[in-house]
């Protein structure tokens, strides 16, 4: 399966906390970015947003006690089993699809070099996806549409339903927020 075909919904739940996770579970969105929890707990919010029909990507560097490992990652894939994971680093997506999970490789563009620099670390390890942050920069989301064969989520100071609208016309495929309000958004 490729994340394209996952998408139903172009609003993913970026879940921060555990408040978040019950708003997630009851709104529109079928796609969950997991950015909280810890060794202790994510097994059961993962297995909570599940049975809830949502895909759960579980973002690695958020989870409290994980460690950047191959080991970390087989864990994950066996015992939590999600749909995916979310990093900043490249060797962890290739552990991931070496597990079989989905990968998105989530790089931050605060300038020019860095986002050189992301465009070939995503290429070097081939996610499915990229998610770029900040999210509000459609000129940036239309010229890596361009430049990468692989998905765009744009993420991170999603505010306002035009931006989504902006991201999305410029080639994202969806829209990640940390904002519950948007989670029910029908697009």
């Amino acid at each position: 399966m490729r994340i394209e075909d996952m998408v139903e919904s172009q609003i993913i739940a970026s879940v921060k906390s555990e408040a978040d996770l019950d708003i997630a579970l009851k709104s529109n969105v079928n796609i969950v970015f997991l950015l909280t929890g810890n060794l202790l707990s994510a097994e059961h919010y993962i297995t909570r947003l599940k049975e809830a029909g949502k895909h759960v990507f579980l973002h690695l560097d958020f989870i409290d006690g994980l460690s950047n490992s191959r080991s970390t990652v087989n864990f994950i894939a066996e015992a939590w089993k999600p749909k995916g994971i979310i990093t900043t680093k490249g060797s962890m997506v290739k552990f991931a699809k070496e597990m079989g999970l989905m990968t998105i490789q989530r790089i931050f563009l605060l300038d020019r070099s860095a986002l050189y620099k992301g465009i070939e670390m995503v290429k070097s390890c081939s996610p499915d996806a990229v998610e770029i942050m900040p999210g509000i920069l459609p000129k940036i989301v239309d010229r890596l549409t361009i430049e990468l064969p692989y998905p765009i989520i744009a993420g991170g100071l999603v505010s306002e339903l035009q931006e989504v609208h902006d991201a999305l016309k410029a080639g994202a495929l969806a829209v990640s927020s940390g904002n519950p309000a948007m989670w029910n958004y029908d697009l």
